[in-house]
C-alpha cells in the first residue's frame, strides 16, 4: 500500500457536520459528492463526511471515532486556533510546538478529535 487515498468520517447529522467544516474550518465542497456524503476539496488526500454505512448505528455511540487520530495541515495554526476559540469550539489540547509546526487539538463535528498543525 502507498498510504491513505481517501478519508471519511461517519456522522449522524451530515449537513450540520458539513457546515462545521465549511464555516469554521474553511473547507470547500468538491465539485461532486454522492447523495450520502459531502466530499471536500482537500489535498493531497480527499476528505469527506458521510452518513453511517449499513450496519453502523451511531445512536449508541457517545463519541464517534474514539481512539482515531486525525491531523489536518493549515497555513496558520495560531489563526485557526483563535477563530475556533472565538466561535466557542472546545479546544482539547493547547497550542504547542511539534515536529510539524505549531499544533493543537479541538472537538470537531459530533465529538471527533481533530488536530491542526502548520504555519
Amino acid at each position: 500500500m502507498d498510504g491513505p487515498d481517501f478519508v471519511a468520517l461517519q456522522v449522524r447529522d451530515l449537513e450540520a457536520a458539513a457546515a462545521f467544516c465549511e464555516q469554521l474550518l474553511g473547507m470547500r465542497r468538491a465539485a461532486f459528492s454522492p447523495p450520502h456524503a459531502v466530499v471536500f476539496d482537500t489535498r493531497p488526500t480527499p476528505f469527506a463526511l458521510r452518513e453511517p454505512i449499513p450496519g453502523v448505528d451511531l445512536a449508541d455511540v457517545a463519541r464517534p471515532g474514539l481512539g482515531v487520530v486525525m491531523w489536518f495541515r493549515t497555513s496558520d495554526a495560531h489563526k485557526l486556533h483563535d477563530q475556533l476559540v472565538a466561535a466557542g469550539v472546545k479546544i482539547l489540547t493547547p497550542m504547542a510546538d511539534s515536529p510539524f509546526g505549531p499544533m493543537f487539538s479541538f472537538e470537531g463535528p459530533e465529538g471527533y478529535t481533530l488536530t491542526a498543525h502548520g504555519g
